[in-house]
């Protein structure tokens, strides 16, 4: 009988949950966002933004990756606003790309944009910047502190993960 009532509890605590959308995540108030703006939709401006983007996020892994907090952020992307700027001219050109380009740290616009489910307002946010051209094209963004983005561009160890069912093992130890 203890094994039915076990079970049964574990059944109405998650069957009312199962049915409420997934939970929100928000972007905190305190955030700095990383955003790539392509000059247009066509293939190479895409593929452009794409090389722009990986380049800098690597940069920015090994940039932010002592800072811990807002405000080391905040200080380590105004000091490198330069570097960054050098940073691109030098993969345009690498890559053999004539295009031109804007690099802003501080507050920049940021349309509406619905992301997994959860919708981001438009708005004027803190924000590192890189804007190709005219900037007409879809854009690339994530956010850097809290270092969302930098965390999933880490080369991390991931077959040392260990999944785990909280009810499986609710009912390994109960039944």
């Amino acid at each position: 009988m203890k094994k039915y009532l076990i079970l049964a509890s574990l059944v109405l605590v998650f069957i009312p949950n199962a049915n409420k959308e997934s939970e929100e995540i928000i972007i905190p108030d305190e955030a700095i966002r990383f955003r790539v703006v392509a000059e247009s939709n066509t293939i190479e401006d895409q593929q452009t933004k794409n090389i722009i983007k990986d380049v800098l996020e690597q940069d920015l892994i090994e940039l932010l990756k002592n800072s811990n907090n807002i405000n080391e952020t905040r200080t380590i992307l105004k000091e490198n606003q330069s570097h960054f700027e050098s940073l691109v001219q030098r993969t345009l050109l690498t890559n053999q790309i004539n295009t031109a380009y804007k690099v802003n740290f501080g507050l920049n616009y940021f349309p509406e944009k619905n992301y997994k489910g959860v919708i981001y307002e438009e708005g004027y946010y803190e924000s590192l910047v890189v804007t190709l051209g005219n900037g007409n094209g879809e854009n690339w963004w994530c956010v850097l502190f809290p270092p969302l983005c930098l965390m999933e561009g880490e080369n991390n160890n991931t077959t040392d993960i260990e999944y785990k069912s909280y009810v499986k093992e609710m009912i390994d130890k109960y039944l």
